[in-house]
């Protein structure tokens, strides 16, 4: 893991988009400052103690806090507040307050997301005032005094934009001005997430769908060659109508040199599926950001060295910042392994723990993190 001094020292098309990253009153993290992030990350940590919400704060930040994105969040999690409509029926909508630290949408409970030494850069979410421009604005569009419906209204501050968020208990006629936001809403970020699960079959089609052809396809081809060697030949997604279970006939297809026909990639294994998938991803973020949950899931503890040296390389090659978090020694492990021997590739780890209401954060340089994962230091 070679550590970069300085940010400014990178060729531009090696630059990060989160050189490092500060976290403020979002969800269970009160406060929380890496003072640099690496091409490849891996947070560990036990359970709890928010590895996965630093994962959704990234999410957040490379979207630029887009009114879905936000909403994803207490969907997944199954946070919903309900309120009556003006037809009178109960209506139960995603609780946007839910996303802030311990609920607190004062002004003192602001969220704040981006880089650490860049104050300027992070992306704020706070409750709006009626006194603002854009609140004053958006009661224009909806012809209606929007503070009459004692509605929780909050804005995205980003640089130098700012909008009101489209507040969840609008009546339904009130929906047509949210297509109006992404119009002048900040560029994204361009951004792929995966884990904790296994990749979907929709979502490697979309992944192949876009790099087939290409010379990100090969990327793929060594994935599947790690878990599988040298017989895979070809890959490809195959079938879009319901067969008469009703089952949908999509599948991805591996071709190996011994077998006369294609073999479903499914069956090939846990470990196959998830490289598959996560370099299909990586190929997809080229100049962008790949966020990994859990990211040992399937993969065997002898296979773990090679699967982070394939995510180091391709990052390196195609300038993707990955952030991914494990709760599993061996994971670590390899990680070290893999990240010490590729030593022209920055690669970090952080541990993270809870102390109460503060979540802190113990950096493992790279001497440091090859004598702990040597001797079995606990490090997750």
């Amino acid at each position: 893991m070679k550590i970069v001094n300085s940010v400014a020292a990178r060729k531009p098309q090696e630059c990060l988009h989160l050189p490092s990253l500060s976290i403020r009153a979002f969800r269970g993290i009160r406060r929380l400052s890496m003072p640099r992030l690496g091409r490849v990350t891996l947070l560990a940590g036990k359970n709890g103690v928010g590895k996965t919400t630093v994962l959704d704060a990234i999410r957040i930040y490379a979207t630029r806090g887009r009114h879905s994105t936000l909403l994803e969040l207490p969907q997944r999690r199954e946070e919903f507040i309900t309120f009556t409509d003006e037809d009178g029926d109960r209506v139960i909508a995603p609780d946007l307050s839910s996303i802030f630290h311990e609920g607190d949408t004062s002004r003192h409970g602001c969220i704040a997301i981006g880089p650490a030494e860049r104050k300027a850069d992070q992306l704020k979410i706070e409750r709006a005032s009626p006194d603002d421009e854009h609140f004053i604005q958006m009661e224009k569009l909806v012809s209606e005094k929007l503070k009459d419906y004692h509605l929780d209204m909050f804005k995205v501050v980003f640089r130098d934009s700012e909008h009101i968020l489209p507040p969840v208990q609008l009546p339904h006629e009130f929906g047509r001005f949210r297509r109006i936001y992404d119009a002048d809403w900040p560029s994204a970020i361009k951004l792929e997430s995966l884990g904790p699960g296994l990749p979907s079959t929709d979502d490697m089609e979309r992944f192949w769908r876009d790099v087939a052809l290409t010379e990100e396809e090969n990327l793929a081809l060594r994935a599947l060659k790690l878990f599988l060697g040298s017989d895979v030949s070809r890959v490809a997604v195959v079938g879009d109508e319901r067969g008469s279970l009703g089952l949908n006939g999509q599948r991805v297809l591996v071709k190996l040199k011994h077998r006369q026909r294609p073999i479903p990639l499914r069956s090939l294994g846990d470990g196959a599926v998830r490289s598959f998938g996560i370099a299909l991803a990586l190929a997809n973020c080229r100049d962008g950001l790949l966020l990994i949950d859990e990211a040992e899931n399937g993969i065997h503890h002898t296979m773990q060295s090679d699967f982070w040296r394939l995510i180091l390389r391709a990052a390196h090659e195609i300038n993707v910042q990955v952030v991914a978090t494990t709760h599993g020694l061996d994971c670590i492990r390899g990680f070290a392994q893999a990240a010490t021997e590729l030593n022209h590739v920055e690669g970090v780890l952080f541990r993270l723990e809870r102390e109460d209401d503060h979540t802190r954060v113990i950096e493992y340089p790279e001497e440091k993190l090859m004598t702990a994962a040597r001797h079995g230091i606990e490090m997750r």
